[in-house]
């Protein structure tokens, strides 16, 4: 999840520009799998989300004692470490370098040195790069030990007033309008708690998906938490998506949905109706009423013939 660690605007940035370089690109074979006592230690450090005093004692120590801390952006990794007076050298590893970058990092470790890796922001590999570089590490015997501390979908969960005991969390929605339909229509039946990420300009859209597909459930928007402008917005979905409407939408946000309970509500024909405006919306306007009533009723659940219904007579 694309998060800053300071205050001020996200800006953007090419991946990668700008960053040190202290290992040399040269091609790495990793050799077979021996559990050596005498490789380092890869540690997966966890870092604020928004507030830099969110960070723990050891997870300072170990970003100070390793050799090499590798980094999503060196340059907002930079920022933490300024504050904390941390001069280990960086390097970066970002999605797309993580699997040519991995097998450098992995050779440093089996030389005997310790590194640690840093995600832009809360716990690295949670909708992040991290994973091939652990799953290499794992392979080799080689010593991986999590430092923990913040994550956003653990932060919005602990404030959500949902049910905690058991959630599903599914990462980012899809971009694509139909696969998140088809995604959000195959959770109608479950009855855990629901978390995803969203990016602001797509947060409207799925939520209108939300609010058609899967009822009037309660959720939670949060947004730019641990930071001057966090922000919770609780209520039905319906609701929240009508203020939602109201303003411009910054920063990104983890979204909280509750779970089935009972039996599933029938949709209502508002909800019915914004699905079609939806799909209208999105070049639907080429389908026929037929065609039209076909994917509403595969998306909702509901019969054909009550959406060809609202079609004729809205």
């Amino acid at each position: 999840m694309r998060k800053n660690l300071h205050q001020h605007g996200e800006g953007g940035r090419k991946k990668g520009a700008g960053e040190d370089r202290p290992i040399t690109e040269e091609p790495f074979n990793p050799p077979a799998p021996d559990g050596s006592e005498t490789a380092g230690t890869l540690y997966v450090v966890a870092t604020p989300i928004g507030n830099l005093e969110d960070i723990t004692l050891r997870a300072i120590r170990i970003l100070r004692e390793v050799r090499l801390i590798a980094a999503e952006d060196t340059r907002r990794t930079r920022i933490l470490l300024a504050k904390y007076g941390i001069s280990t050298p960086l390097t970066s590893l970002y999605d797309q370098n993580e699997a040519k970058k991995s097998g450098l990092l992995i050779a440093r470790l089996l030389e005997g040195e310790d590194v640690a890796y840093v995600s832009d922001a809360g716990t690295p590999g949670i909708s992040d790069p991290g994973y091939i570089l652990v799953r290499e590490a794992v392979s080799l015997g080689i010593r991986v030990a999590p430092v923990p501390g913040a994550s956003a979908l653990i932060a919005a969960l602990s404030v959500s007033g949902l049910p905690m005991d058991s959630f599903l969390f599914l990462g980012f929605l899809p971009s694509k309008s139909t696969r998140r339909r088809q995604l959000l229509t195959s959770l109608r039946e479950e009855k855990r708690t629901l978390i995803f990420y969203e990016s602001p300009h797509r947060l409207l859209a799925s939520m209108s998906d939300i609010a058609a597909l899967l009822g009037d459930r309660e959720v939670v928007v949060s947004r730019e938490m641990t930071k001057i402008y966090e922000e919770f917005l609780r209520g039905p979905a319906g609701d929240v998506l009508s203020g939602l409407g109201n303003g411009t939408i910054r920063g990104e946000v983890t979204l909280i949905v509750a779970g089935r309970s009972g039996e599933v509500p029938e949709c209502s024909d508002a909800e019915i109706t914004r699905c079609c405006e939806q799909l209208r919306r999105e070049g639907g306007e080429e389908l026929s009423r037929r065609d039209l009533a076909e994917r509403i009723a595969q998306e909702t659940g509901v019969s054909r013939r009550r959406v060809y219904r609202l079609l004729l007579f809205p």
